[in-house]
C-alpha cells in the first residue's frame, strides 16, 4: 500500500483519534531494529506489519518504541545528530524491489538472526542506497515534502552532506566560515553538494512513506504507537549547528556544561551524557518555537509519546564539560511550568508520558500533575529496601499512570531475578536476596515462570496502561538486555528470535491477560 508521505492518511487520523493514554489498555516495547530481518538490522518493512497482526491478535493496543532518529555515537538512538529525521537503517529493502527502486538480486544474502552489527549495516545498505537513489524519479509528491518540512530537511540535507564530504568530522571542526554559518559559504556548499544533498532528502522522503505505511496498518488494526522524545541533543548535531544561540556553547561551538545525572541505580559514578545544556532563558524568549516544532513532527509519527528524562524540566544535573565524570556536576533550574503551557498552548492535548524517574522532588511530581501527564511505575524498582523503591509497588500506583516490568534501561526480568551483584552491580548480594525474598512473598510464587508472574502483577494492577518490554514476553536473560546506562559498547543490539517466538501461545496468553484484568 502506498501512503503520502505528506499528510497522513484519513483513516489513520480517524483510527488514531481514540489513542488516549487514559483508556485502560497494555502494549509491548519493542524497537524496529530488534524486529527479525534476514539484512542485519530490523526495518519498517514485513516483519513490522507482521509484528502489528501480533500485537493486535494478543489485545494489545500499543507498540512503544525508542527514538527513530538517526543513531548517534555507540550506536545510540538517545545520541541523535538530528531531531526531526528518520533513520535511514529502518528503510525496508524489500519494499524498494516491491516498487522497483532495487532488484530482488540486489538484495544482501539472508543472515541467521543474531546481533544489530551496526557498522556492517550501514557498509552494505550505503550501497543499496545509492542504487535505489539512481533509480528514483522526484515527482510532485517528493516536491509537496520537500518544501511541507523545508523548515528543517534543508539544514539536515546539507549538515548530512557536509559531514560526508569531511570524513564525518564534527560541525564544530569544519571551517570558520561553515562552523558559524556565513550565507555566502552556506550558498557555495549547497551548489557544490547539490547532489549529496538530494540523497539524503531522498532516504528522508522514503522513511517518511514507509512510516507512514506503518501507521496506516496500526491504525487500520487499532495499534497505537507510542515513540520516545530524548530531552537532549547530541553536540555534534545538525540543530546544536542550525540554532547555536539556543544551547551553551563556546566561541568554538563546543559545550561548556554537558547533561547527566547523578550517582543513581544504574551507575555509581552517575551518567555524564555529554549533551550541551539548553539556554532556557533564550528558549523563552522565542516562545520554546524549537521545542514546539520537535514535538509537532513527533505527534505526526506517533499517537502518544514517552518524554525521556522529565526531571530535566523541573532541574538538569549541570557537568562541566571537562569533568570525566558526572560526579562533579550540581543542579540548575529547568523551564517548569511555562515550557509546558507554550507547548498546548500552541499544540492542544498531547498524549505524553512523564517519564518521572531517577532524582525526582516533589516538584516534579507537581509539574506532572498539573498537566495531568501520566508518570512512570517499573516493576523492578518495586522490592527495593529504599524507602523511595514503595511508589513502584502496585498497592501505591495511581490509576493515571504507565506501570512497566522493567524499561530498555534495566536488564530483562529473568536477567534481573537472576542477578547475584558484583561489581558492575548497584546493587549488593545481600540487597538481592531480600529484594528476592519480598518478591516471592509478594507474588505468591516459586519463580520458575518470574516474568510472566510480573507480567499479570502489571496487568492486574490499576495503572491505566500496562506496558512490556518483548524480551519478558520471552523469558529471555540478560543476554538479551537493550542497555546497560553509564556503559558504551554492545548496546542497542539485541534483536528478537524469531524462530523461538510462538507468536500464537504467547499472543493467546496475553489476550486471556487482557481479558481477566480488564485491558
Amino acid at each position: 500500500m502506498v501512503v503520502s508521505a505528506v499528510e497522513p492518511a484519513a483513516a489513520s487520523r480517524e483510527k488514531s483519534a481514540d489513542m488516549r493514554l487514559a483508556r485502560r489498555a497494555s502494549g509491548v516495547l519493542l524497537h524496529p531494529t530488534s524486529l527479525p530481518s534476514p539484512y542485519g538490522i530490523g526495518d519498517l518493512g514485513r516483519a513490522a506489519f507482521e509484528f502489528v497482526d501480533f500485537l493486535a491478535a494478543a489485545g494489545q493496543k500499543w507498540w512503544q518504541m525508542l527514538p527513530v532518529g538517526p543513531i548517534g555515537p555507540a550506536n545510540s538512538p538517545y545520541a541523535s545528530p538530528a531531531a526531526f529525521a528518520g533513520n535511514p537503517l529502518l528503510l525496508s529493502l524489500e519494499t524498494w524491489v516491491e516498487e522497483g527502486l532495487l532488484s530482488r538480486g540486489d538484495l544482501p544474502e539472508s543472515q541467521p538472526i543474531g546481533r544489530a552489527d551496526y557498522d556492517a549495516v550501514r557498509t552494505s545498505r550505503e550501497l543499496l542506497f545509492r542504487k535505489a537513489f539512481r533509480a528514483f524519479r522526484p515527482d510532485a509528491e517528493f516536491d509537496r515534502f520537500r518544501t511541507a518540512g523545508a523548515s528543517w530537511l534543508d539544514d539536515f540535507a546539507l549538515y548530512s552532506a557536509l559531514k560526508e564530504e569531511r570524513k564525518l568530522a564534527p560541525w564544530f571542526e569544519w571551517e570558520p566560515d561553515l562552523r558559524a554559518r556565513r550565507p555566502e559559504a552556506l550558498a557555495r556548499a549547497r551548489e557544490k553538494l547539490c547532489g549529496e544533498i538530494q540523497y539524503h532528502l531522498f532516504l528522508q522522503y522514503q522513511f517518511a512513506r514507509q512510516w507512514a505505511a506503518l501507521r496506516h496498518h496500526c491504525a487500520a488494526k487499532g495499534v497505537g504507537l507510542i515513540g520516545d522524545v530524548p530531552i537532549y541533543m547530541a553536540d555534534d548535531s545538525v540543530d546544536v549547528w542550525a540554532h547555536p544561540d539556543l544551547f551553551e556553547l563556546d566561541a568554538s561551538g563546543r559545550p561548556v556544561r554537558v547533561a547527566g545525572v547523578p550517582p543513581d541505580y544504574f551507575s555509581q559514578s552517575g551518567q555524564r551524557w555529554g549533551n550541551p545544556l539548553y539556554r532556557w532563558d533564550v528558549m523563552r524568549e522565542r516562545g520554546y518555537e524549537w521545542w514546539i516544532h520537535r514535538l509537532r513532527t513527533v505527534f505526526q509519527r506517533f499517537d502518544a509519546a514517552r518524554l525521556d528524562h522529565f526531571i530535566g524540566f523541573v532541574r538538569c544535573w549541570a557537568i562541566p564539560a571537562e569533568a570525566p565524570t558526572a560526579k562533579e556536576g550540581k543542579w540548575l533550574p529547568g523551564p517548569g511550568a511555562a515550557f509546558f503551557q507554550s507547548v498546548f498552548r500552541a499544540l492542544g492535548p498531547l498524549e505524553i508520558i512523564a517519564e518521572d524517574l531517577g532524582s525526582v522532588t516533589p516538584e516534579v511530581h507537581v509539574l506532572r500533575d498539573q498537566f495531568g501527564l501520566p508518570g512512570m511505575r517499573v516493576l523492578q524498582f518495586a522490592f527495593s529496601t529504599d524507602p523511595d523503591s514503595e511508589i513502584h509497588r502496585p498497592y501505591m500506583h495511581p490509576r493515571h499512570c504507565v506501570v512497566y516490568t522493567g524499561t530498555h534501561d534495566n536488564d530483562t526480568t529473568v536477567g534481573w531475578f537472576n542477578d547475584r551483584g558484583g561489581p558492575s552491580s548497584t546493587r549488593s548480594p545481600e540487597d538481592i536476596a531480600r529484594e528476592r525474598a519480598f518478591m516471592l512473598r509478594y507474588l505468591a510464587s516459586e519463580g520458575r515462570e518470574i516474568h510472566w508472574d510480573m507480567i499479570r502483577l502489571a496487568f492486574g494492577s490499576v495503572a491505566d496502561v500496562a506496558i512490556v518490554p518483548a524480551q519478558d514476553l520471552l523469558g529471555l536473560n540478560s543476554s538479551a538486555r537493550m542497555n546497560l546506562p553509564g556503559s558504551g559498547q554492545d548496546n542497542w543490539e539485541w534483536r528478537l528470535p524469531s524462530e523461538t517466538f510462538d507468536r500464537e501461545s504467547v499472543a493467546r496468553r496475553l489476550r486471556e491477560m487482557c481479558e481477566t484484568y480488564g485491558r
